[in-house]
């Protein structure tokens, strides 16, 4: 069974202070581009090929989808839709990329493990 692997994008972007403010959208682009290679390759302790969600949220929204990372726009909190989609993958490994601690208690409660935004942004 494949892993689940659901990305906070704004905590991820957020955590390397290189202008991604200026560009929102064009930030979680980039990240989602660079999650592609994820999707294949697997992550560590998470062999490929994984399934990856990447939640975006405010300015965000809107990023498309691409082969490989699928993308959702969160309708309202981003920190909610990743939680919703922990719970929903209960049965199957699911990993969420967030250093938020909140959001961490929350989807562990699910089953999740969680690894910080280094994971997948070095």
């Amino acid at each position: 069974m494949r892993t689940l692997v659901v990305v906070d994008a704004a905590n991820v972007v957020g955590s390397k202070p290189d202008g991604w403010w200026h560009d929102r959208r064009g930030a979680a682009e980039r990240l989602r581009d660079g999650l592609v290679a994820y999707a294949e390759e697997g992550l560590p302790g998470h062999p490929g090929p994984l399934d990856i969600v990447l939640v975006v949220e405010g300015a965000a929204r809107g990023v498309a989808s691409v082969p490989g990372v699928r993308v959702e726009s969160a309708p309202g909190s981003g920190d909610d839709r990743i939680a919703e989609l922990a719970a929903e993958a209960a049965g199957r490994p699911c990993l969420v990329i967030t250093a938020d601690r909140e959001l961490r208690r929350r989807v562990g409660e699910s089953g999740a493990q969680c690894a910080g935004p280094r994971t997948v942004r070095p």
